[in-house]
């Protein structure tokens, strides 16, 4: 399997704490901006929805094409990321999400549900690409021992990204599209509105495109590692990342986690919508995401500190069971209890990425960029489980739908007390 995301300790790069320094703070900008693409789904989720008379099963497609492209280009965009190297790579990934952005131009002139899907498959294809290359990237800017904190500060600025994309969609999305008449069709003018905002995306893509073009940053060396004479690498007599059965379990970990994270925010403004909770409007609600994605940037810092008292495996499995907590008093609840009880699951997510990612990673030696590569491919849980979660919802109710990431957090709390371990 391609390596899709290398780990510290079988990267370094050339260069000094200087070049380091500016390359960290580079890297941050794109970290922020695939943050804030993928929170902005969940404006668009309600905002098509409305505009196509879309079931909650269809509208999920928005999601399941988006996070279907991390299952389908990951391990293309490895082989790809270590022939270019990782800078030509972040390039070649911007200007794929740019064209992706662009494409939303002709999908809203023709008011083509399939168009939209086709260009945000294209836009994620690029983003996948940019994560590919641009984590081990940051894991290989100065020691081994460092390179946790590092990651952990540019997923701050990702968390960042996703805090405010709710309030940019709202004012150029929701609030515009309420009010959007003229001659085309009530279908057609309402679609035309996500032009703007997406051309705006499109063109600071391209900007960023040919600044990494540009920058001069430092080199990362690969660290060959000795193999046998059939070809094979050996750790604590395993050959394959797949051996390791906490690998395995963490991949479904992550599986679960991003499709209940995805899952939750992508059903956030028609929960707050509905009369029981908030009767709020779409723009209205989609100001409250911010709460649910600024928690989990909170809860970010407040886990790193935490976790350097508390094995990380307690903290997990603690987070797990109070989000699991949550969802159920917002599914068994009404009015304002039930909406900050969702928003607040937010807070209790922050850590779990990666955290499991790190649990699952645990002693796999020269087999690490293998284990991170299956990792990767298991983001897909952002597609499947939102739209199983939106058949539910068609089903059964939107509330009671919200069974499904309690179910996803049950297994993570497994992981976190038992399976990590294994």
């Amino acid at each position: 399997m391609a390596s899709t995301i290398s780990a510290a300790t079988n990267t370094s790069a050339s260069g000094g704490e200087g070049n380091y320094r500016f390359a960290l703070v580079s890297l941050t900008s794109l970290f922020f901006m695939w943050g804030f693409i993928t929170c902005l789904n969940d404006i668009l989720i309600p905002h098509l929805k409305s505009v196509f008379s879309l079931s909650y099963a269809e509208a999920m497609l928005i999601q399941f094409c988006f996070f279907g492209a991390y299952f389908l280009v990951s391990l293309p965009a490895g082989m790809l990321v270590k022939k270019l190297g990782y800078q030509k790579g972040i390039v070649t990934g911007l200007v794929i999400a740019s064209v992706g952005c662009l494409l939303f131009y002709p999908a809203a002139a023709l008011a083509v549900y399939g168009l939209f899907l086709g260009a945000l498959f294209v836009l994620a294809s690029g983003i996948t690409i940019l994560q590919v290359a641009a984590n081990p990237y940051v894991n290989a800017l100065g020691s081994a021992e460092t390179a946790s904190s590092r990651l952990n500060l540019t997923q701050a600025f990702n968390a960042l990204g996703t805090t405010v994309a709710p309030f940019f969609g709202a004012v150029l999305i929701l609030s515009v599209a309420s009010g959007a008449t003229g001659d085309l069709s009530h279908a057609q003018a309402e679609a035309e509105v996500v032009k703007l905002p997406y051309l705006i995306l499109a063109g600071m893509l391209a900007l960023l495109a040919a600044i990494f073009a540009k920058v001069t940053l430092p080199k990362i060396v690969e660290h060959n590692e000795p193999a046998d004479a059939a070809g094979n690498i050996s750790h604590n007599g395993k050959t394959s990342a797949v051996q390791s059965l906490h690998l395995v379990l963490g991949a479904v970990g992550i599986f679960v986690y991003v499709g209940a994270e995805v899952s939750i925010g992508s059903f956030l403004v028609s929960f707050l919508g509905e009369e029981n909770i908030a009767g709020l409007k779409e723009a209205d609600a989609a100001n409250y995401i911010a709460y649910y994605w600024g928690g989990a940037m909170v809860g970010r810092f407040i886990g790193s500190a935490v976790m350097q008292k508390i094995p990380a495996g307690t903290v997990l499995a603690f987070n797990s069971l109070m989000a699991a907590a949550l969802v159920l008093v917002a599914m068994n609840t009404n009015g304002m209890i039930a909406m900050w009880a969702i928003l607040a699951v937010g807070l209790f997510n922050s850590i779990m990425f990666p955290t499991i990612f790190s649990l699952a990673l645990r002693d796999l030696g020269p087999h690490t960029s293998q284990g991170s590569g299956i990792l990767c491919l298991a983001i897909v849980g952002g597609a499947i489980i939102p739209l199983l979660q939106g058949v539910m919802a068609d089903s059964m109710g939107l509330q009671p739908a919200f069974i499904l990431p309690v179910i996803c957090y049950g297994f993570i709390l497994f992981y976190g007390a038992k399976g990590s371990k294994m």
